[in-house]
């Protein structure tokens, strides 16, 4: 965590993702809870390139930050290499919108190829997917979007216009659900039951 100072001092913007943004104080003030106890000093900082604002506090001005708003997003370990490459550079280059888009493109693509669906289009991989209930068609549709976009880029369409940083969050957001749901939760839910298991043995050998 960087230091509550009038220079906060994070590796990138959590709004623009630029590189060791220049975040400037813009105010500082003191809150405790209602009793008088967990006082805390807050200073909100502003980015000199994108003008988004970042939240922080720590016990004492000068002192090492405890909480910071937004948090940066983190892509979790259980989505498999090169997605999580592909995630993270896309999260990074929110700044380039173009590039960032493709970047979530080809970490769906690199996803997909994780479950052994590496013949054919993307288009064609998503709709095998949807029907044997690996995704929902609700994320074949949303998944299409994201491809799309990207396609549009590569293929320097004349008639689309370049995406947005809104647009390049939506698909990182996509991304990151997508991940979720075919990575992450069935990880925590193996996770889960294998501590549930090591309880049973547990319990049995105590009888």
């Amino acid at each position: 965590m960087p230091l509550l100072a009038n220079i906060f001092e994070l590796d990138r913007c959590p709004h623009c993702r630029v590189d060791h943004p220049n975040l400037q104080v813009q105010a500082t003030f003191k809150t405790t809870a209602h009793r008088g106890n967990n006082s805390r000093i807050w200073k909100t900082y502003m980015c000199g390139r994108c003008g988004g604002v970042v939240l922080a506090s720590a016990r004492q001005d000068g002192e090492w930050a405890q909480e910071i708003y937004p948090n940066s997003t983190i892509v979790d370990e259980a989505i498999p290499e090169p997605a999580r490459t592909y995630l993270n550079q896309a999260i990074d280059s929110l700044h380039s919108p173009a590039g960032s888009v493709m970047l979530s493109a080809s970490s769906v693509d690199a996803m997909l190829k994780a479950k052994n669906y590496k013949d054919g289009s993307l288009y064609t991989r998503i709709n095998k997917a949807v029907e044997i209930h690996l995704i929902t068609q609700e994320m074949s549709q949303w998944a299409h979007e994201v491809r799309l976009d990207a396609n549009d880029q590569r293929h320097a369409d004349e008639k689309v216009t370049l995406p947005t940083a809104n647009d390049a969050q939506r698909c990182i957001d996509f991304v990151l659900a997508f991940g979720e749901f075919l990575f992450v939760l069935p990880s925590r839910v193996k996770s889960g039951l294998a501590n549930v298991d090591k309880e049973e043995i547990k319990g049995v050998s105590k009888q």
